[in-house]
């Protein structure tokens, strides 16, 4: 029986044309300058998420001012005033509350957001804390304001309403984002008076009421960092294969011109034969 040697492809192939090469090299190219962009894109991200933290830690460790008045409206801004700590007065509007779907630390339910009209006259709606789905009727909470409050928190920006299927949906009344302007229009607010552009978490009140305020989660992810050493990794390793297939590709070529220097012509072995 005889035994079959299996070739070696890589012996048997040529080295590959210059247009080929040319291809690969364009391509290895490119990928490698995509990589190297993202890696670059992640590094400044996670210099603009430090920067983030480390003025939304400022804000959150600030001693409460007044929130931002009808006049400065226009002027409040997620980048300057997101997670400011602020205070302000005023009566609850209880029967225009809306009940947003919640996840939370101490478990799943409802933030109560609540309109708060303040002395001027506007309405600032406030996220007043979470309840349970077995408390959604007001009557189930306990004692609930009446009068005048004074309460403090975190100033926010309205929310982006969600995807399919957490979408807002203000005819069947089933929210799952804090989006003040659809809330403010399926209650009726603007024909009570101005809505302010942003609501306010309140701080957590006395033990054992409800809603329970004082649970915003204030965590920025900061994966950048291991998103760079990936893009950069993988930038590495196709300059690594690109500089293996030029070794292999010079490797080809000298072996080529050894075969074509050794090669003698049929004239010439039957003349040295002769």
């Amino acid at each position: 029986m005889s035994l079959r040697k299996h070739a070696d492809p890589a012996a048997e192939r040529g080295p590959r044309s210059a247009a080929v090469l040319a291809a690969l090299a364009f391509l290895a190219l490119l990928v490698f300058c995509g990589f190297v962009a993202l890696g670059t894109w992640q590094v400044e991200r996670r210099a603009w998420k430090l920067d983030l933290i480390e003025r939304v830690d400022a804000r959150v460790h600030a001693a409460p001012v007044d929130a931002p008045s009808r006049a400065a409206w226009p002027q409040v801004d997620a980048a300057r005033d997101d997670y400011r700590r602020v205070r302000l007065s005023g009566i609850f509007l209880h029967d225009r509350e809306t009940l947003v779907q919640a996840s939370t630390a101490i478990g799943t339910g409802f933030w109560v957001l609540t309109p708060l009209r303040v002395a001027d006259g506007s309405l600032v709606m406030v996220n007043r804390g979470f309840i349970p789905p077995e408390r959604r009727d007001p009557s189930a909470r306990g004692t609930t304001p009446t009068g005048p409050v004074t309460l403090t928190g975190f100033l926010r920006m309205s929310e982006r309403n969600g995807f399919f299927p957490r979408r807002n949906d203000p005819a069947a009344n089933r929210w799952f984002s804090r989006e003040l302007p659809a809330i403010a229009a399926a209650r009726g607010l603007g024909g009570l008076g101005a809505v302010a552009p942003y609501f306010v978490d309140a701080d957590a009140g006395p033990p054992q009421t409800w809603p329970i305020g004082g649970l915003t989660v204030i965590a920025f992810p900061n994966s950048h960092f291991v998103y760079a050493v990936t893009w950069y990794g993988l930038a590495l390793m196709v300059a690594l294969a690109a500089a293996y297939v030029a070794r292999d590709e010079r490797r080809l070529r000298r072996r080529r011109i050894g075969e074509n220097a050794h090669s003698i012509d049929p004239e010439s072995k039957d003349a040295a034969q002769d």
